[in-house]
């Protein structure tokens, strides 16, 4: 192939040739992700299934086609694959210890299935997360369900949002309310203390009285 290319371009071999296999590999995960994606779609319309399952679904397989992508890439670079499988199963070994070493994280990554498993709500439900039957909760609606956490949208009066990340062994724990529709809007911000309230009258007279100068 040299042959038949100019003598100025054979010092960028070494070059051209790894950026363009890497641009194609990259090319070739985008691709099949793209189908994936794609596909997941299709059987979700088809047989109608829970956002939840759809979201890791997609999350599952762009993992996957990331995770070859990146050791095809290591590969080309002269990574054996030997060194590849020593440094994975290492990680996999101190991954595997650190979990079993925190506990509270394996509890909620087991609720998770059990959550996409019993469905006790669903995505963008509105839900209450109760101490006890007398007691306001936790309230908000749910926007995201990952192995840790569930994620809820908290609307407050005056069109302020925050998000609340409650972990998944919580709701093994405690009473959840699900609302049948979008529930009235959470208790407004604390009103400011004392001080706060005296300090901006304060501020509020002294810039009365600079306007009445």
């Amino acid at each position: 192939m040299k042959d038949y290319l100019p003598n100025w371009l054979h010092g960028w071999l070494d070059v051209i040739v790894p950026v363009a296999e890497v641009a194609l590999i990259l090319l070739l995960a985008w691709a099949l992700r793209w189908l994936v994606r794609r596909l997941v779609a299709r059987l979700a319309m088809r047989y109608e299934l829970p956002p939840m399952v759809v979201m890791g679904a997609r999350r599952v397989a762009t993992f996957l086609i990331g995770l070859a992508a990146l050791l095809a890439v290591l590969q080309r670079f002269g990574v054996s694959a030997g060194v590849l499988w020593g440094a994975f199963t290492g990680f996999a070994t101190v991954a595997a210890v650190a979990f079993f070493a925190a506990w509270s994280v394996l509890t909620n990554i087991f609720c998770s299935f059990l959550i996409l498993i019993t469905r006790p709500f669903r995505l963008l439900d509105h839900i209450e997360l109760l101490e006890n039957g007398e007691k306001p909760g936790l309230r908000g609606q749910v926007v995201d369900i990952n192995l840790i956490y569930v994620t809820l949208l908290e609307r407050h009066p005056g069109g302020h949002e925050s998000q609340l990340r409650v972990p998944n062994s919580q709701f093994f724990q405690r009473a959840v309310r699900r609302w049948s529709g979008e529930p009235a809007p959470l208790a407004p911000y604390p009103a400011p203390s004392a001080g706060e309230a005296a300090h901006g009258a304060g501020g509020g007279a002294s810039v009365a009285a600079t306007d009445h100068d």
